[in-house]
């Protein structure tokens, strides 16, 4: 049976969604593009009105996933979860993830190299927890190990870098204080004992030759 379009009114809160009235009565509110085609006065079958539900839905959770985007890029995984913990069916999720694939917006490879670029240029870590970081983002093992071959990294270049950003703050202690404290930093950041340790005595000879300078320097003045 069909019902008639009676009226189409924008709504206060949302001025991207309008309210669809059928035969007088309210009956179901659409995003803006999916009801572009409407018109008072035009005739809906029972099954025209489930697919334009079915189309609203799928525009409300890819607006959702771009809003999600807004803030970072996201792995497949992530916006899986993230569309699952607002409500979508998984037979929307799988819609709205191959729109975001085909449109640009989600491509693991792409993420992947994403994250270790970042974390290598701003929060060094060791390798072993970039791959469990990356794993925990859902990227499949093939491309971490594509994403970290390509990286080329250095473990050595990596824990030396994430030293010297924090050897200010040990640089006082004693030679024993100052090798348990940054050693443990640095494991706890997925760097081996042995990269720690060769790094933590790099630094601590490094600090010690700089001290010693500036002291006999003064001693001269």
């Amino acid at each position: 049976m069909e019902k008639e379009i009676t009226a189409i009114e924008a709504q206060k809160r949302s001025r991207q969604r309008v309210n669809i009235s059928l035969d007088g009565e309210f009956a179901f509110s659409l995003d803006r593009l999916t009801a572009a085609w409407l018109k008072p006065g035009r005739k809906l079958s029972a099954e025209e009105i489930s697919r334009l539900r079915e189309q609203d839905e799928v525009e409300s959770a890819h607006t959702r996933a771009l809003h999600f985007l807004s803030f970072r890029s996201r792995s497949t995984k992530e916006m899986q979860d993230y569309l699952t913990r607002k409500g979508c069916s998984p037979k929307l999720i799988a819609s709205v993830l191959a729109r975001l694939e085909e449109e640009g917006y989600l491509n693991d490879a792409r993420f992947s190299r994403e994250w270790v670029e970042n974390r290598s240029a701003f929060r060094p870590r060791g390798i072993s927890l970039l791959r469990a970081e990356l794993r925990g983002k859902g990227i499949p093992n093939d491309v971490i190990d594509t994403t970290l071959t390509q990286a080329d990294l250095s473990e050595g270049e990596l824990a030396l870098k994430a030293a010297e950003r924090v050897v200010g703050r040990y640089a006082a202690l004693p030679q024993e204080a100052f090798r348990l404290r940054l050693g443990a930093y640095l494991q706890r950041r997925g760097f081996s004992y042995r990269t720690a340790s060769l790094v933590v005595q790099r630094l601590w000879n490094e600090t010690r030759n700089s001290t010693n300078g500036q002291a006999q320097h003064k001693n001269m003045e």
